[in-house]
């Protein structure tokens, strides 16, 4: 593949221009994804399945050619983005960013029951087929915006559900020994108290766990309690995170060129 050839393939793939060749792979790769996971879920109803199922196995083969030219393009012109020019390993780097990973998810159901005979790990291995999904993170903003509050508020909501996390032991660990005289086969131990501490502190309350003790009622009801301000913890996070987000992309925006892309700050 010559320079030019590989430079303009580079352009198509990471969409750096905005030209009618690239926006066209971009919504043709954002239809394909979008059927693909919508396949997966009508395929489970076996009425469609036996009248059209048929169709399904063409779309699947002709999806998997497109995914992994896709995927084997991307490597063969990784070289040509900055970020993997100067290191050794670059290729290796490349292949294990969040995204590559993603595309290899998307083309793996396919070519592992050709190595695994196991049928039950076939239908699991069939279900990763919805990671095609996560593709949408290249070409769609707003994946692209929960991608990076994700990443920017990491470490606080890591606190956030270590706190929860917390929260969740000691309340089923007082609920065992509150109701396991009371309902032994319901809280057997401090893990199967942990469903009923889940389904409170999210304030659920499905009803197929609940206490029957005075001391269990209590504790219940302060779980409950406790559940909507510590629920609330990782909730006011993502709002901020969004908010905050939103707005440095409005602001850069509005500081970018639209027509050559020249940020109006440094100019």
């Amino acid at each position: 593949m010559t320079n030019k050839a590989m430079q303009r393939a580079y352009e198509i793939l990471e969409g750096t221009t905005n030209d009618k060749i690239t926006k066209s792979f971009q919504i043709f790769i954002i239809i394909l994804i979008a059927v693909n996971v919508l396949v997966v879920i009508i395929e489970t109803e076996e009425s469609v399945l036996d009248e059209y199922g048929y169709l399904f196995t063409p779309f699947e083969v002709f999806s998997i050619i497109v995914f992994t030219v896709e995927y084997a393009g991307r490597i063969t012109v990784c070289k040509l983005n900055p970020k993997y020019q100067h290191s050794k390993y670059s290729i290796i780097r490349f292949l294990v960013t969040p995204m590559m990973l993603i595309d290899l998810a998307a083309i793996l159901p396919f070519f592992l029951p050709f190595v695994v005979t196991d049928v039950r790990f076939i239908r699991i291995i069939r279900l990763l087929r919805l990671f095609r999904l996560f593709k949408l993170a290249r070409y769609s903003e707003p994946m692209q915006t929960l991608g990076d509050v994700f990443k920017s508020k990491a470490g606080d909501l890591a606190v956030a559900f270590f706190i929860l996390f917390i929260v969740l032991i000691f309340a089923s660990s007082l609920m065992y020994h509150a109701e396991h005289e009371a309902q032994p086969e319901l809280f057997s131990s401090i893990p199967s108290s942990m469903w009923w501490g889940v389904i409170t502190l999210t304030t659920i309350g499905y009803g197929d766990v609940y206490p029957v003790t005075i001391a269990g009622k209590i504790i219940g009801a302060g779980v409950a309690i406790l559940g909507i301000a510590v629920y609330a913890i990782p909730t006011g996070i993502m709002a901020s995170a969004f908010t905050e987000e939103l707005r440095k992309k409005r602001d850069q925006k509005n500081n970018t060129c639209p027509h050559c892309g020249k940020d109006f700050t440094h100019t």
